[in-house]
C-alpha cells in the first residue's frame, strides 16, 4: 500500500503541472528537445521566467536536462504525464448535464 510520503510526492507532481505555461512547455517538449532560448521564442516569456518553470518541472522529475556546449537541453522524461493532460482535456470537453 502507498504511504503518506508517496501521496505527498504525487501532490508535488500535480502542483508542478498546475500552471498553463508549464503545460505548454511539456507539450513542446513532447514534440522535441528544446533549450531555454527556443522555448522563449515559442512561448514569448523572458528566459528567467522560462528557466523557473523548467526548474519546477525538473525538480518534480517530469523533465530532465543535459548540457551541450553552452546550452542546457531539456526533454520530457516521462511522456506518460501527457496522458493525464489528455484525460483533463476530455473532462473539460465533456458536457455535464
Amino acid at each position: 500500500m502507498t504511504d503518506n510520503a508517496d501521496y505527498e510526492q504525487m501532490a508535488g507532481i500535480f502542483k508542478a503541472l498546475a500552471h498553463s505555461t508549464r503545460l505548454l512547455i511539456l507539450v513542446k517538449l513532447q514534440e522535441k528537445e528544446h533549450c531555454v532560448c527556443e522555448l522563449q521564442e515559442i512561448i514569448g516569456f523572458d528566459m528567467s521566467t522560462i528557466s523557473r518553470h523548467l526548474n519546477v518541472l525538473r525538480n518534480a522529475g517530469i523533465i530532465d536536462s543535459r548540457k551541450v556546449n553552452n546550452q542546457v537541453i531539456y526533454r520530457l522524461q516521462y511522456p506518460c504525464v501527457l496522458n493525464a493532460l489528455e484525460c483533463v482535456l476530455d473532462l473539460k470537453s465533456t458536457d455535464k448535464e
